[in-house]
């Protein structure tokens, strides 16, 4: 146009045109989201050398070869198109047929929606209900996901804490009593991350039924329910609920089969909430990635000893961490029952994330700092024993004689 004009008015030279420059107009509930601490801490040891990582919340144990034959095998068949949005067929029969089984519940295939992992299986299930007024019950730590979500919704996060002295077991006499009538949900990571720790039948049964006498919602997020240390008989919400009217149970198969990258996880919830929920998923991710859900297939209907055994692989880190961080000065430990997570607590008046970045840059050992995962454990660390147990006596053999030099 600046030529056009020039060629009309008869000018010699170019007309200059000065553009002025806009900024990005984000949405004002990005302000609710934070910079993730596990990243802050990821980003940093990237820079640096000879770094032991106790930081990623992903399994290091191979995904099974049946997993990755199935893969391969959808991929040379041309599996490479659209599922339904709801899921492949076959996916959807298996996981009823596997849960059904698992928690002696009946399950139809309209009782389950597919989605690119948990994380979205999550985000579908708190974004099409968050809303201002609405109040949402959530451990304290907890996974760093849920309060974002909530907060950029409208949605109020009301923390129940729980506390490395208590094994950081969820009391549900004080959740019942966090109750009001403005609360709208409740969510519930059991096995927990960061802390491992995996709720009682008892505890898990008395919430649900307090939730389903008052109407409260309750999304659990059992994305570890297959590692479980010391107890066979897990308590999901699936076989502690009388029905599904208020529950959405979240799962995915990244922890189970070490298949993190793949991106397939699930929603089990009554047939109207999964008919909603539909509607929000084809607009989101649209469908899972298709050859990981053949994948699943394979997964869910093969031999299962591969998943026993990194259980036990699991449970021997578990009880090396135990030690270790037992023999660590200024930290307090515990036990933790599942997953693969150990959240100790430093003295009340230290600072964890200080402590943790201090470390990372003397030691070389990446820890995640506890404020991360909540607003009253800023005087923590997660540790996670997703590694060797030779790596994790490397680590701790670099991080107890640091901390004992420690003046807090």
């Amino acid at each position: 146009m600046a030529e056009a004009a020039n060629r009309e008015t008869g000018q010699t030279k170019p007309r200059k045109v000065k553009y002025r420059k806009n900024k990005a107009s984000w949405n004002p509930a990005m302000q609710a989201v934070p910079v993730p601490g596990i990243r802050r801490m990821v980003n940093m040891a990237a820079t640096m050398k000879d770094v032991i990582h106790l930081s990623i919340g992903q399994p290091d144990l191979p995904t099974p070869k049946h997993v990755i034959d199935a893969y391969i095998d959808a991929l040379n068949a041309g599996q490479t198109g659209y599922t339904m949005d709801a899921g492949l067929p076959e996916l959807l029969v298996a996981l009823r047929d596997y849960y059904g089984a698992r928690y002696d519940r009946k399950l139809t295939r309209d009782n389950i929606l597919i989605t690119s992992g948990a994380t979205e299986a999550m985000y579908l299930a708190i974004s099409a209900t968050s809303a201002p007024g609405r109040q949402f019950i959530v451990t304290d730590p907890s996974f760093l996901l849920y309060a974002p979500l909530i907060r950029m919704n409208g949605g109020e996060v009301k923390f129940v804490p729980t506390r490395a002295e208590n094994d950081h077991q969820l009391d549900p006499d004080e959740v019942i009593r966090a109750m009001g009538s403005r609360t709208f949900a409740l969510i519930l990571n059991n096995p927990n991350n960061p802390t491992g720790a995996v709720y009682p039948r008892s505890t898990v049964e008395t919430i649900l039924e307090e939730c389903a006498y008052r109407g409260i919602q309750v999304y659990a997020d059992e994305v570890y329910d297959h590692l479980i240390f010391d107890d066979d008989d897990f308590a999901s919400v699936l076989n502690c609920s009388m029905d599904l009217d208020n529950i959405m149970c979240i799962s995915s198969f990244s922890k189970t089969y070490s298949m993190a990258g793949l991106r397939v996880g699930w929603v089990i919830a009554s047939q109207a909430a999964i008919k909603s929920l539909r509607r929000f998923h084809m607009f989101t991710t649209s469908v899972a990635n298709t050859p990981s859900q053949f994948a699943g297939v394979a997964a869910l209907t093969g031999d299962q000893q591969c998943v026993k055994n990194m259980v036990d692989i699991y449970r021997e880190r578990r009880d090396k961490v135990v030690e270790l961080v037992d023999q660590t000065p200024y930290l307090t430990g515990y036990k933790p029952g599942g997953a693969f997570f150990a959240f100790p607590d430093l003295p009340p008046h230290v600072d964890g994330s200080d402590l943790a970045l201090r470390m990372l840059k003397e030691t070389g050992v990446c820890l995640v700092p506890g404020d991360a995962f909540g607003e009253g454990c800023t005087n923590a660390v997660r540790i996670s024993f997703s590694t060797t147990c030779e790596k994790l006596d490397e680590a701790f053999d670099r991080i107890i004689p640091w901390m004992a030099k420690q003046q807090f």
